[in-house]
């Protein structure tokens, strides 16, 4: 045994002890059960502990251990889902009181694939309505805080999964990315996730009673989050097994060939109309530094079509909104996740279906100018939000306030429209409050991005955090 509580560890850490018999897998589920009882109850991050059901899968990991043989990658490590997934015998909620009961029969792929790597799902993680704001709070469930700062949002539409792994509860949280929903809760809660590339990890939720609208489909993504790069990486090799469920899963290879000589990082600030706050620039040139340092080669240049290209994510979002789940959001929602919904269906969506598919249309031509910039810069370094973390509610304040809000998430859900990777992985701390930076990368080539942001997390350390008032601290593993 060691001296450090289990739940500390990465998951990395927890798979080779339980592996090579240092610890059990009941060891390092119980750590994180306790982690769980000890602190959710002052953040509301996770919504359903599956206490004693983990425990007993966990007994049932260290009889299979000791045969020695079928273990899986994950073989014991205490982990999370949100609950807007299909997990069997579970509600698939998605933060609606109205689906309280909406028990799924079947586990949705990132489920089956967890447990099949040997996963042991410890709890459930809070999500907005419909999963469809970046702060989450929902009538069902209540509000999730921010374990650095309770006035600061967590995040969304993932932010009870970034809120847990902050605090220990679980080494890996499963996330999903429709218009940043991993990257701005990794980013408000100071750890790291990467959005795959369309096509990487399949999704499906068999309780489901239609498809998801196109554009949702074009550009939602499920992911992994947790403290510490290598976590993410190996938790998107098991996220990522083939599932026959999603016709959109691609058999893309893992790594893909070196880059020949020195990698070209493009370093932005984002659309020049929407400005970028100090602090985020310190984060971004920070990060710049950093992998100058590693041997990357930085230069300050903007990829093509930025404000563009945001825009027609806003209008196609609006789009989708505004024709398929505007009625059933005015039927099973609350007033404010009505109000979001209009902003966004009000952002000059296409009048008719001609504009429509023209619209559709043109994302093709602005992701291959993207990919041939992408051709000379592999990495783009951007920022997640051109703000710090927002505060609890800021989208609480009227229309004016929501699009501005809006606005300020540019580089974030730029990346959705493009189908491309992009991990987030922290900086440090300015003024109590987290900060961080996203790196882009090509398609499938979510392996670049994760070296990148390894790169800095090597330089930074990795953030540790208990609750207010708590000290933080930079840890590394060297």
């Amino acid at each position: 045994m060691t001296d450090q509580p289990l739940w500390q560890l990465s998951a990395v850490e927890l798979a080779a002890k339980i592996r090579r018999g240092d610890i059990s897998a009941v060891d390092a589920v119980a750590s994180s059960i306790e982690r769980l009882e000890e602190c959710n109850s002052q953040v509301n991050a996770v919504t359903v502990s599956l206490a004693e059901a983990a425990m007993k899968q966990a007994e049932a990991a260290d009889r299979q251990s000791e045969s020695g043989t079928g273990l899986g990658v994950l073989h014991g490590v205490p982990v999370t889902v949100k609950e807007n997934i299909d997990q069997r015998g579970l509600a698939n909620t998605n933060g609606l009181p109205a689906l309280e009961h909406n028990i799924a029969t079947d586990d949705s792929p990132i489920v089956r694939n967890l447990r099949q790597a040997g996963a042991v799902i410890i709890g459930r993680t809070n999500t907005p309505e419909f999963s469809y704001r970046w702060f989450t709070d929902n009538p069902l469930r209540g509000k999730t805080l921010n374990p650095w700062n309770a006035d600061l949002t967590p995040g969304g539409s993932s932010g009870g999964a970034a809120s847990s792994v902050a605090l220990g509860i679980g080494a890996i949280a499963h996330g999903n990315d429709l218009g940043g929903s991993l990257r701005y809760p990794a980013y408000a809660c100071g750890v790291s996730t990467i959005k795959p590339g369309l096509g990487r990890v399949a999704a499906y939720n068999p309780t489901s009673a239609e498809e998801r609208p196109p554009v949702l489909q074009m550009m939602s993504v499920q992911g992994p989050i947790a403290r510490e790069v290598r976590d993410v990486r190996l938790a998107l090799e098991v996220m990522a097994q083939p599932d026959y469920r999603d016709p959109w899963w691609v058999p893309a290879p893992l790594h893909g060939p070196q880059e020949s000589g020195r990698i070209k990082v493009a370093l932005t600030y984002g659309p020049q109309h929407s400005g970028c706050d100090p602090a985020v620039v310190s984060a971004l040139d920070q990060a710049a530094d950093h992998l100058a340092g590693c041997g990357y080669r930085v230069e300050k240049v903007d990829p093509p079509a930025l404000a563009e290209g945001a825009d027609m994510w806003r209008k196609l979002i609006g789009a989708d909104t505004h024709q398929l789940m505007l009625s059933t959001m005015r039927k099973l929602g609350s007033e404010q996740i009505v109000q979001v919904a209009e902003v966004f269906s009000g952002f000059d969506i296409p009048a008719d279906l001609k504009g429509y598919m023209e619209l559709t249309a043109e994302r093709t031509r602005i992701w291959r100018e993207w990919a041939e910039f992408m051709e000379q810069y592999p990495i783009v370094l951007a920022p997640v939000s051109q703000r710090p973390p927002f505060t609890q509610g800021a989208d609480e304040n009227g229309p004016e306030a929501i699009r501005q809000l809006v606005l300020d998430q540019e580089m974030l859900y730029l990346v959705n429209l493009l189908g491309l990777p992009s991990a987030s992985v922290p900086t440090g701390i300015s003024n109590d409050t987290p900060m961080g930076v996203q790196l882009i990368g090509r398609r499938f080539r979510e392996d670049q991005c994760l070296d990148a942001a390894q790169a800095i997390e090597d330089r930074t350390g990795v953030l540790v955090r208990g609750l207010w008032g708590t000290p933080s601290r930079h840890y590394s593993r060297d």
